[in-house]
């Protein structure tokens, strides 16, 4: 009779302690389990080279979304991002694509406008400025061949 108490209680010891690695493991993952507080919004670029799913979307250094995905559609980059839930963005708004440092990271600014309409959650920022091809200048620097 007292070995079946000390087997519940490991039971149940061992049962708690992987409900609290499944729980550390969905926080710091930054998991959602039902759909999370952000809305989708879409951008067209003729050029996203190195910009990457899960990357930042940025107004004025705050973070504010990620990029959910990217395709393809009439030969430009189309560009999902989730924004937080909440923030108004104007339906003259700028979405550029930038490089954190010289060499680091692509992630997607937000240059808010000054439209009293804002863009509906699922809609489109229609004003984008894709990266700039910085192997390319060089390139064209070093051959010569700069206007």
């Amino acid at each position: 009779m007292r070995k079946s108490g000390v087997e519940t209680a490991v039971g149940l010891f061992l049962v708690a302690g992987i409900l609290c690695l499944g729980y550390l493991s969905i926080r710091l993952g930054k998991l959602e389990l039902v759909g999370g507080d952000d809305v989708p919004v879409t951008a067209e670029f003729s050029t996203v080279a190195g910009l990457k799913q899960g990357a930042n979307v940025e107004i004025a250094g705050v973070e504010i979304g990620k990029v959910d995905s990217i395709d393809i559609r009439d030969y430009k980059a189309v560009v999902r991002m989730r924004i937080r839930r909440g923030l108004r963005l104007q339906e003259d708004t700028i979405a550029s694509v930038r490089t954190r440092g010289l060499i680091g990271d692509k992630f997607i600014n937000l240059s808010p406008g000054a439209s009293d309409r804002l863009i509906r959650p699922g809609g489109k920022i229609r004003e984008s400025e894709s990266a700039v091809d910085l192997e390319g200048l060089i390139g064209q620097f070093i051959h010569g061949s700069t206007k």
